[in-house]
């Protein structure tokens, strides 16, 4: 058994409340399905927002969903590099998994797919 570090990252349009919310929803979902895990293999997340982001902590979305209430969660701020793309919300979900590091799945979403074309998968 290995413990694995999962990326993940989707962008928003609005600095809105729901809107991180279901994009953070939706980001786990995709991170969880093509990588065959559930909450309790997960050691734990951490999140973080660019400084463009401050109407909600994604964390809570997560909790929001079923069987998340025990995975320890840790929201914070990206450093703000000028050029760097805005309204951006990553995870990075550490797994403990009998998977090797190049048959993990990374997820990239919505305008995040910039940042690692190689890994996003596109659904």
């Amino acid at each position: 058994m290995y413990n694995r570090g999962i990326r993940g990252a989707t962008t928003v349009e609005h600095n809105d409340r729901e809107e991180i919310y279901a994009a953070t929803q939706e980001l786990v979902a995709e991170m969880t399905a093509q990588n065959g895990i559930q909450p309790e293999t997960v050691s734990n997340i951490w999140i973080t927002v660019t400084h463009d982001l401050d109407a909600a902590f994604p964390a809570v979305a997560v909790r929001r969903q079923s069987g998340w209430d025990f995975v320890p969660l840790m929201c914070a701020l990206e450093i703000p590099v000028e050029g760097s793309l805005p309204r951006c919300i990553r995870l990075m979900i550490q797994v403990n998994t009998e998977k090797g590091q190049r048959e993990i799945n990374h997820v990239y979403q919505r305008g995040a797919t910039v940042l690692r074309p190689d890994l996003a998968r596109r659904s």
